[in-house]
């Protein structure tokens, strides 16, 4: 982690930036490696420090050997002036989208000093992924291709969408998941045309479509897959509707470049579904990226102008929602190369009739 605090450092220095305040989970972990659940971070151009109470002090001091611990109860602001007093800081940054308004208050009513909004700082820095990261990520992609062939294995009619959620969830724990990052969709017949449709207690049935979108955390990092099956013999709308989705998913996966504008991405499905006459019924992004929080940046969606760049990790997931008829979607974690784009999800993507 020294690296990316070092990073970090460089960039408040570019900046002219005195000192931030970090208090967002995942940036956290990101530049301090601490992992408890409480925890804030104090970092200027040549300081580093990790506050956290009683619970996490040798937690923090093993995890995070490159801050200065400091034990914290009460309020932020008293345990933060010995620090800004010794440092000299007359300004700090906070993180704008992550701080809530209590804070915010007591901060600025506690503090000598100016506080200033940055946003996406640290996020920044995350984007592009490290070799180490893409690892951490393919080898979390190759266990949720085995689960898929879990739960092809699993899938029956008469199980409600719940009971196949909780296998799911817990072969992938046995696998090694650190724990799951949202309620897993499980969107059978009708219930498909719901993109976030959580799993309920609705019997799957012979002759529907089911899509499945489940997560994993391995090595701290997220995993993303969606795919959607058939159970017993899906009729000829369900043919053309899955055939449409899963050629403008391709074309994504195979024309996606280094370069291109999120926007640029979106619409290499985006055309071809509306083309097909679905185009209303594509009602979502075509991605988002992956890493310590399953969606972060960049974006893939008609009004991203985030730019790819190689070592990116997004989603790759168009999808087709008919309210009272059902849904098709099809996702896969997708690094992005120098050259184009490699899939790191390999599942098959031809419908499978079960």
């Amino acid at each position: 982690m020294p690296e990316r605090l070092k990073r970090l450092q460089e960039e408040l220095k570019k900046r002219s930036l005195e000192a931030i305040l970090i208090t967002h989970p995942a940036n956290r972990f990101y530049i301090s490696g601490f992992s408890g659940s409480n925890g804030i971070l104090a970092i200027g151009a040549e300081e580093a420090f990790l506050f956290t109470d009683f619970r996490y002090l040798e937690q923090a001091e093993e995890q995070s050997p490159h801050f200065k611990i400091c034990s914290w109860k009460g309020k932020l602001s008293e345990a933060l002036q010995p620090v800004i007093n010794a440092a000299g800081w007359k300004t700090l940054g906070f993180e704008e989208e992550h701080v809530t308004y209590s804070l915010y208050r007591e901060l600025k009513e506690g503090l000598p000093l100016e506080l200033l909004p940055l946003k996406g700082l640290v996020e920044e820095l995350r984007v592009v992924k490290s070799e180490a990261e893409v690892e951490s990520l393919r080898r979390g992609a190759a266990i949720m291709d085995r689960a898929f062939d879990f739960l092809i294995n699993t899938i029956k009619p008469g199980m409600t969408e719940k009971e196949l959620a909780l296998e799911l969830e817990y072969y992938l724990r046995r696998q090694g998941s650190e724990g799951i990052l949202f309620s897993y969709i499980v969107a059978s017949g009708e219930r498909g045309s719901l993109p976030h449709g959580i799993a309920s207690e609705k019997p799957l049935r012979s002759g529907e479509l089911v899509t499945i979108d489940f997560t994993g955390t391995f090595d701290s990092y997220a995993t993303d897959m969606t795919r959607t099956i058939a159970l017993g013999e899906p009729g000829a709308r369900a043919r053309e509707v899955y055939e449409i989705v899963r050629l403008a998913q391709q074309a994504a996966r195979e024309k996606i470049r280094p370069g291109m504008k999120g926007i640029e991405a979106d619409a290499l499905a985006r055309d071809l579904i509306k083309e097909a006459g679905f185009g209303e019924y594509f009602g979502h992004g075509l991605g988002h990226g992956l890493g310590l929080e399953v969606h972060e940046q960049p974006v893939l969606s008609p009004r991203s102008e985030s730019i790819l760049a190689p070592g990116m990790v997004v989603t790759i997931e168009p999808g087709v929602y008919i309210p009272s008829w059902g849904g098709v979607r099809i996702e896969d974690m997708v690094l992005i190369t120098s050259g184009g784009a490699e899939s790191l999800t390999e599942s098959p993507r031809e419908l499978i009739v079960i």
